[in-house]
């Protein structure tokens, strides 16, 4: 049975993870690490990573980066993998989770959909097939409270079709006045409101055709369960640096 510490069990997503982990047979939730304990929690909750006493297999962060430097302290001190699921992370923290990877087994990625990850494949093939004489835009929507535009997800999609592209585009995101003519860029188009979970979508626009690839979240249990995966997945490694392809690649 694997012990997982939930960083952020107060939040929504912290609930999910918890509420999938209840009946599980190989995981359980032992700990948690949030500033404020969700009402009726049946295990400990710390306010930091150095209160923390139970014997841990695994870490799940769906919290913010402000937590990020105690959190790797701690996993790598006490050699235990994080799966990181928080977005907006800087550049130098961006750096200190390259380096932390070198020293104990880090899981990130942009979003932990196996449906979002299948995604940005089938996004890769298309782009190798049609990107070159093919239009490409980004289209993403998400709920009203998201903080950060373009979304990770949509930055992750215009990557894999970037990847395979033999000229490299530039990333215009949205377009206001007289832009002029299109140039060789990608478009990014960020959507907020109401309570949209998340939805992405690809389009390849070219001569009399346009291909659309698209991913929608009906819930943000998705999320949740693909983290639990990355967890049960990365437990026992010991340094490296993993993302959601790791997993994909163990199924497929």
């Amino acid at each position: 049975m694997l012990n997982i510490l939930v960083c952020g069990i107060g939040g929504k997503m912290g609930g999910n993870i918890v509420d999938l982990l209840k009946d599980d047979k190989d995981a359980q939730v032992v700990c948690g690490v949030d500033i404020h304990a969700p009402e009726g929690c049946k295990v400990p909750v710390y306010s930091s990573f150095e209160g923390v006493k139970e014997k841990i297999d695994a870490i799940i962060d769906f919290s913010s980066p402000a937590v990020l430097d105690g959190e790797l302290e701690y996993a790598i001190k006490n050699r235990v993998p994080v799966v990181l699921a928080t977005t907006g992370y800087t550049p130098d923290q961006l750096e200190k989770i390259k380096a932390a990877s070198q020293k104990t087994a880090v899981f990130k990625t942009a979003n932990f959909s196996l449906g979002v990850n299948l995604l940005v494949g089938l996004v890769k093939k298309a782009a190798k097939v049609l990107g070159e004489d093919f239009d490409i835009e980004i289209i993403e929507r998400h709920h009203n409270q998201k903080v950060d535009a373009p979304s990770g997800t949509a930055l992750m999609l215009a990557e894999a079709a970037n990847d395979v592209l033999t000229e490299k585009r530039q990333y215009v995101e949205g377009r206001s006045g007289i832009v002029g003519k299109r140039g060789n860029e990608i478009g990014i188009h960020a959507v907020r409101g109401g309570t949209i979970v998340g939805e992405h979508e690809v389009m390849f626009a070219g001569e009399d055709e346009i291909v659309s690839l698209s991913h929608s979240a009906r819930s943000k249990r998705v999320f949740a369960a693909g983290a639990i995966k990355a967890a049960k997945w990365i437990a026992g490694k010991t340094q490296g640096m993993y993302d959601m392809n790791d997993v994909l690649g163990a199924i497929l």
